[in-house]
C-alpha cells in the first residue's frame, strides 16, 4: 500500500508576505523632481540625482515617496501637462534611470508613489494633435470641443483656474476646446470609453514597471457636464478660496457643471478594478472643490471599489487655529467614517506652511508643534521635501518667476515659484550642492542656505533631528496609524483628541495659539507620559499647563 502525504502550500515567508494595507496611516514623502538633485549639471534635477538622496529618504523613516510628474512635457506646467504618459522627460533621464530608481527605492523599504495627471494632456500630446485636425478623425471626440455660440463667443462661462475663460478657439476645427488649467493643457473626454481605455492602459504600464501607486492629480475634473450647462455664481456664504488664490476670478463661481460630476464615480471603479490586479497598490486623489471637497472625498473613499485615500485643501489653506481644524476633523469623520484622508500641510502648489501660519518669532516652536499635530492626527500623511528642514516660502523677484500661474497673477498671488526652489543640501556648497550648474532653474535662496542638511544633520534640538524623532514616535504607537480618532472638548485655541486602537488608548492636547494657556484633562481620563518628542508639559491635579505653540500626548 503506498504511503500518501498531505502537502501543503508553502508559506510565504513574512519579510515577502504583500501588506496591502500598508498605505494607511503611511507617511509619503512628496519630492519635486526638478528641485530635489541635479546629477548631471544642467540646473534642473533629475532620477539619477533622486536616486543619489533616497538613503536620506529612508532614514527620515517614512514609508514611500511621491515623484510629482517626470513624463515627456513640453514644461509649460512643469511636467502637469504630459505629452507621452509612457516616456520619461529628457531632462529628468530614461526609463532606465526611472527602473534603477524604483529598484533602490525598494531595497531601502520605500514605497513609489508616482503623479498621474490624467484629467488633461498637453497640447504637444499625439492624441491632441489628430484630434484638433478635423472633426472626423479617430480621435475627434477624444478631447471636448464644443460649437461658439451664435455671436461667436465660449458655449458657457465656465473659467479656467489659471485665468480667463476655460475655452479656447482653434481654427483648423472652428470650435472651441475646454482647458480647465492652461490653454497648453486641453481636456480629455471622459465621456469616451476608448479615451478612459487608453488612460488605464498607459497606467498599468507603470504598474507593470513596479511603481507602488498613483497620486491622481485634480482626480474630481475626469468628467464634465455634456448639457455645458453655465455654472451658477457661488453664494456669498460659500465663498471660499481655498482651491483658488481670492484674487482669481475662478472662486466666483459654483462649479456644479465642470467638474465633481457623478459619472466619475463608474470610472473610479474601472481604476480599482486595476489596482486590485496589483496587490499592495495604492491610489490617492488630489480633490479640488471648495464647496463640495467633503463630499465629494466621502464618495471617492468609501468603501473598496474607488480611491484608497484622498487629500482636501482644508489643510493646505485655511487658518491654523483649533476652532478650524476641530470643524475639519468633524466634517471628515461625519461625511466619510469609513473613508480614509490623506494629510498635508505643505506640497508643490501652496505657500509652505511655516510662511503661511507661523507667528514671526516662534516658527522654531510652531515648526515642532506642526509636525507632532499632523503625525497625530488620523489619515495618511503627506510631507513635502524641505519642510523637515524647517524651510519658509522663498521670496522670488518677479523676473525669476516661471510659473506661469503666478506671472499672469503677480502681485497680489505670486504663484508656486517659492515653494519648489531647490533642496539645500549643504550650507557652504554651490547651490546648496543640489548642483553645479551656474544657474539652476529657480535660485537657490540665500535664507534656505542656512537650514541645510549638513548644518542640521544629527545635530541635537534641530528641525530635522526632531522630524525624525517624531516618525519615530508615530511607528512605535500603531494608534497613531490606524487608530480612531474622537475629539475632546476644549477651550480657545486648544485642539484635543483621543486616538484608539486594540489596547491602546492615546490623549492628544494642542495648544495652537501663541500664548500660553491650560486645559483640564476629563476626569474620566489618567494620562500618563508617553515620551513625545518635544513634550514639557505634565498633568498636576487634572490639569496641563501648555506653552505657546505647546502639546501633549499621553497614554491613558
Amino acid at each position: 500500500m503506498t504511503a500518501i502525504s498531505l502537502m501543503t502550500e508553502p508559506k510565504v515567508p513574512e519579510e515577502h508576505a504583500i501588506d496591502s494595507d500598508w498605505w494607511r496611516g503611511a507617511v509619503i514623502y512628496q519630492i519635486y523632481p526638478r528641485s530635489f538633485q541635479d546629477q548631471n549639471g544642467d540646473g534642473i534635477g533629475d532620477l539619477v540625482g533622486i536616486t543619489s538622496r533616497l538613503d536620506y529618504v529612508a532614514d527620515l523613516g517614512v514609508d514611500a515617496i511621491w515623484l510629482s510628474p517626470v513624463f515627456t512635457s513640453p514644461m509649460k506646467d512643469f511636467g502637469y501637462d504630459v505629452s507621452d504618459y509612457r516616456g520619461i522627460d529628457p531632462s529628468f533621464g530614461t526609463l532606465e534611470d526611472f527602473d534603477r530608481l524604483v529598484q533602490k527605492a525598494h531595497s531601502l523599504g520605500l514605497k513609489v508613489i508616482i503623479d498621474q495627471v490624467i484629467s488633461h494632456s498637453s497640447d504637444k500630446h499625439a492624441w491632441f494633435a489628430e484630434s484638433r485636425q478635423n472633426r472626423t478623425n479617430a480621435r475627434a471626440d477624444w478631447y471636448v470641443w464644443a460649437d461658439p455660440r451664435p455671436d461667436g463667443t465660449p458655449p458657457n462661462n465656465w473659467l479656467s483656474i489659471f485665468g480667463g475663460s476655460a475655452w479656447h478657439w482653434d481654427s483648423r476645427r472652428m470650435q472651441y476646446y475646454l482647458h480647465n488649467f492652461l490653454v497648453a493643457q486641453p481636456d480629455l473626454n471622459f465621456h469616451n470609453p476608448d479615451v478612459q481605455d487608453a488612460l488605464l492602459g498607459d497606467m498599468r504600464f507603470w504598474l507593470e514597471r513596479g511603481v507602488d501607486g498613483f497620486r491622481l492629480d485634480t482626480v474630481n475634473f475626469y468628467f464634465h457636464s455634456t448639457g455645458l450647462e453655465s455654472n451658477p455664481v457661488v453664494k456669498p456664504e460659500d465663498f471660499n478660496a481655498s482651491t483658488a488664490p481670492a484674487v482669481n476670478p475662478y472662486n466666483f463661481q459654483e462649479h456644479l457643471y465642470d467638474k465633481s460630476r457623478p459619472e466619475n464615480l463608474d470610472f473610479l471603479k474601472r481604476i480599482r478594478a486595476m489596482m486590485d490586479e496589483y496587490p499592495g497598490k495604492t491610489t490617492v486623489g488630489e480633490i479640488g472643490d471648495s464647496q463640495h471637497q467633503l463630499e465629494v472625498m466621502a464618495q471617492y473613499t468609501s468603501g473598496d471599489e474607488r480611491l484608497h485615500m484622498a487629500y482636501t485643501f482644508d489643510f493646505l489653506g485655511g487658518e491654523f487655529s483649533a476652532p478650524h481644524f476641530r470643524k475639519a476633523i468633524a466634517a471628515a469623520e461625519a461625511a466619510a467614517p469609513d473613508g480614509w484622508i490623506c494629510l498635508a500641510f505643505s506640497n508643490h502648489d501652496v505657500v509652505r506652511h511655516v510662511s503661511r501660519w507661523a507667528v514671526h518669532g516662534q516658527e522654531d516652536a510652531f515648526t515642532r508643534l506642526a509636525v507632532t499635530l499632523l503625525l497625530a492626527m488620523r489619515g495618511s500623511v503627506c510631507l513635502y521635501q524641505g519642510e523637515e528642514l524647517g524651510l519658509k516660502e522663498a521670496e522670488l523677484a518677479f523676473e525669476d518667476l516661471v510659473d506661469p500661474y503666478g506671472i499672469e497673477f503677480w502681485p497680489q498671488f505670486k504663484g508656486r515659484d517659492g515653494c519648489r526652489t531647490p533642496m539645500v543640501w549643504q550650507a557652504h556648497a554651490a547651490n546648496g550642492a543640489f548642483s553645479t550648474a551656474n544657474r539652476t532653474w529657480l535660485p537657490v535662496p540665500a535664507e534656505h542656505l542656512v537650514h541645510a542638511v549638513d548644518t542640521q544633520d544629527k545635530v541635537d534640538g534641530s528641525v530635522l533631528e526632531f522630524y525624525r524623532a517624531m516618525l519615530q514616535f508615530r511607528r512605535a504607537h500603531p494608534t497613531l496609524v490606524k487608530g480612531s480618532i474622537r475629539l475632546l472638548d476644549a477651550p480657545g485655541n486648544v485642539l484635543a483628541f483621543v486616538r484608539e486602537a486594540g489596547a491602546e488608548r492615546l490623549l492628544c492636547v494642542f495648544n495652537m495659539g501663541e500664548t500660553a494657556t491650560e486645559f483640564v484633562v476629563p476626569a474620566d481620563l489618567v494620562p500618563h507620559d508617553a515620551g513625545c518628542p518635544g513634550v514639557t508639559a505634565a498633568p498636576i491635579d487634572g490639569e496641563l499647563d501648555l506653552e505657546p505653540f505647546g502639546s501633549y500626548i499621553g497614554v491613558l
